[in-house]
């Protein structure tokens, strides 16, 4: 796998979680549609799954391919950006809810 498709990679996951994280939030936010809060309930726990497992594999490619270990590190430290803005969302969102 080339550098640019691992950093690629992490940078893809990254945005797509963040903006469909947004999308939720605000969204129930504006609308005040519980699907939005359902969406985003569902987001948190595929999106977990999902990026731990791209994580867990970034990090085990690198390992297996020295060539490549520091831009699979990279790609994968991108994923952890990720960690404080779902516990900032899911902690606005409950507060929210009740």
């Amino acid at each position: 796998m080339e550098n640019f498709k691992i950093l690629n990679l992490g940078k893809s996951l990254f945005w797509l979680s963040f903006i469909l994280g947004n999308i939720c939030l605000f969204g129930y936010i504006f609308s005040g549609d519980e699907g939005f809060a359902i969406g985003g309930y569902l987001l948190l726990i595929f999106g977990t799954i999902i990026n731990l497992l791209a994580f867990f594999g970034l990090m085990m490619y690198g390992l297996m391919n020295p060539n490549y270990k520091s831009e699979s590190i990279k790609s994968a430290m991108i994923l952890l950006i990720n960690i404080p803005f779902a516990i900032l969302y899911f902690f606005i969102g409950t507060s929210i809810l009740k």
